[in-house]
């Protein structure tokens, strides 16, 4: 795994594909559902963010299927990608702990 940290829209595509294999559509609709409609992937930043956790061997080709006469190109999480989501995952719960301790001693002082 590469020692690049993880971008937020890494990180929401590797959420996405924690379960079952998703095709580009299905992954841009469920991180938009991840992020309550915050984050609204573009295909060409998706097969960008794509191609780089694939180097990263963070997923993998799973399968491709031909639906309306298009094809759709599945992707899955490797378990080095779960490993590195559960990484960050935790990272982001310690930083925001922090946060929310330094929030709380500053309201403890009345400021």
């Amino acid at each position: 795994m590469s020692q690049r940290a993880i971008t937020e829209p890494a990180f929401l595509i590797l959420t996405a594909l924690v379960g079952e294999p998703r095709h580009g559509y299905g992954i841009v609709r469920e991180v938009e559902e991840l992020s309550e409609g915050r984050v609204q992937l573009k295909i060409g930043t998706l097969y960008g963010v794509l191609d780089r956790l694939a180097a990263d061997e963070l997923v993998e080709f799973d399968r491709e299927e031909v639906h309306q006469g298009r094809l759709r190109r599945y992707y899955r999480i490797t378990d080095s990608g779960a490993r590195a989501l559960a990484a960050e995952a935790a990272r982001l719960a310690g930083n925001a702990e922090t946060a929310r301790a330094r929030l709380r001693a500053h309201h403890a002082w009345g400021a």
